[in-house]
């Protein structure tokens, strides 16, 4: 047994080499790899009935119990195999238990899916006598392997995340390494047994040695469906923002509908809430809020057939609104500190105090465009200032309520007036009032001071949002 680890697990992928891994693992003095333990098909091999006495039946019951037995009843070190669609019950208890080592085999994704293509075509999955080798061509199917792409690298993101939370390294093997013994006993080494390999297994053969355009009917169809992918990921919009809780206390639900909005700050959350209670006939004291996640549960169980929302605003006219409410204002809720600091550091003109009569359209107009200015490198995590939820992109705002619950309907703010009442008519209500227009908070409106510069300086800071929700010129 192992000072370091209590059992192993092979992180791999169809068509990676696992099963040569595993024969040079098995060759390996006080160790021993089970297979695909927790294929959701079969226990270990596919003509094999059990593990260590557990059943495959036994197994499903309890993925648990032959976990531990894997580690107490295997003579040395015991392990298997666990591809990303093996029993999703033990895989947390994988990644969480520091004594079970972690082995990540990987290959390159094109040759991994044309040979699993051909293993498909022949019939044939290993090859032990070259004398019998079924060689066949396949078609390269471009959007298949986009999504073979998409499942083995967000399996490969949430082992590296895992690893990363808990503390952890595992050992690294490329289907290339396979056939170097150095690194073979490298893994042996790591894995802290004693044992070495004086040569490696040669029973199984590598089944297409070919080059891969070789292996396929249709190579230049494959050039091109590969060329498509954006490998280096060049394509993504960066978002340097700090991820953000699902804000389950700002939630309100009107007092006998069983709608529930999860407002995004600095929206129309005047407008709705008011439009909530002209639902019901109340008055705001009446509306369902300060929620706690348990709370919010009850309320849902309570109220089959609910309803959640959520309302978003244009970029522009959101940055707007709180440049108005907390950064020009000096009233409740304005930000003082961060006014006084955007005043002296990143070369706000605003006034001492609130602005007056003697405050022009051109003095709002430069001070809003050196926010927007501070707002794109506040949101790239460039300055010392916190992102505070009223101007965080609401793209990242969505996506700390998705950590709890996700909003039935996400509304945007012009066409409320359409699909408020519809969610409503959903819930019960035969006639639902339209909602209110929001009314500016502001001693210029936005109309007012518009052009093409303030969109563009816009669009520099919220490129997420105007990329995620289709956003198109304010005007």
């Amino acid at each position: 047994m192992s000072d370091r680890f209590d059992s192993f697990v092979v992180f791999a992928e169809m068509r990676t080499g696992s099963n040569f891994l595993e024969t040079n693992l098995n060759a390996l003095d006080g160790v021993t790899c089970h297979g695909e333990a927790f294929n959701p098909h079969f226990i270990g091999y596919p003509n094999a009935s059990e593990i260590l006495g557990i059943t495959q039946p036994e197994r499903d019951a309890d993925p648990q119990r032959l976990l531990q037995v894997i580690r107490e009843r295997t003579p040395g070190l015991g392990g298997f195999r666990f591809f990303h669609d093996h029993d999703p019950r033990v895989l947390q208890t994988l990644l969480d238990d520091a004594r079970i080592a972690k082995i990540v085999l990987t290959r390159n994704p094109v040759e991994s899916y044309v040979s699993w293509k051909i293993a498909q075509s022949t019939g044939q999955w290993k090859l032990t006598n070259v004398s019998k080798r079924k060689d066949a061509q396949v078609a390269f199917d471009g959007p298949e392997f986009e999504d073979h792409l998409a499942r083995l690298q967000d399996f490969q993101l949430h082992l590296m995340k895992a690893l990363q939370v808990s503390g952890q390294t595992a050992f690294h093997v490329a289907y290339e390494d396979l056939q170097d013994i150095a690194a073979m006993n490298g893994l042996a080494k790591w894995l802290g047994v004693p044992a070495r390999l004086e040569s490696l297994d040669t029973k199984l053969k590598r089944q297409n040695p070919e080059p891969v355009e070789h292996k396929v009917a249709n190579p230049e169809e494959m050039e091109r469906a590969l060329a498509r992918l954006d490998r280096f990921n060049l394509a993504r919009t960066p978002n340097f923002e700090p991820r953000r809780g699902p804000a389950v206390p700002s939630y309100v639900a009107a007092a006998d509908t069983a709608l529930l909005y999860m407002p995004i700050q600095s929206g129309p959350t005047g407008a709705v809430r008011r439009w909530l209670c002209e639902l019901d006939g109340v008055s705001l004291d009446a509306l369902v809020s300060t929620f706690s996640q348990k709370d919010l549960r009850q309320w849902k169980r309570a109220r089959p057939g609910h309803r959640s929302f959520t309302v978003v605003r244009h970029p522009l006219a959101r940055a707007h609104e709180v440049f108005c409410t907390r950064i020009l204002s000096t009233g409740p809720g304005s930000f003082g500190r961060i006014r006084n600091t955007l005043r002296r550091t990143h070369g706000l003109a605003l006034p001492e105090g609130a602005p007056g009569p003697d405050y022009s359209l051109a003095q709002h107009r430069a001070a809003f465009a050196a926010f927007l200015g501070f707002l794109k490198t506040n949101l790239a995590g460039q300055t010392a200032i916190r992102v505070d939820g009223h101007w965080a992109s609401q793209a990242q705002c969505l996506q700390g309520i998705a950590e709890f619950t996700l909003p039935d309907m996400i509304v945007r703010e012009e066409e409320m007036a359409v699909y408020l009442p519809a969610l409503a008519m959903q819930v019960g209500h035969a006639a639902p009032p339209e909602p209110e227009q929001h009314a500016e908070a502001a001693p210029h409106a936005l109309a007012d001071v518009y052009d093409d510069a303030l969109e563009a300086l816009a669009r520099e800071a919220y490129q997420r949002d105007y990329l995620m929700f289709g956003f198109g010129d304010w005007r």
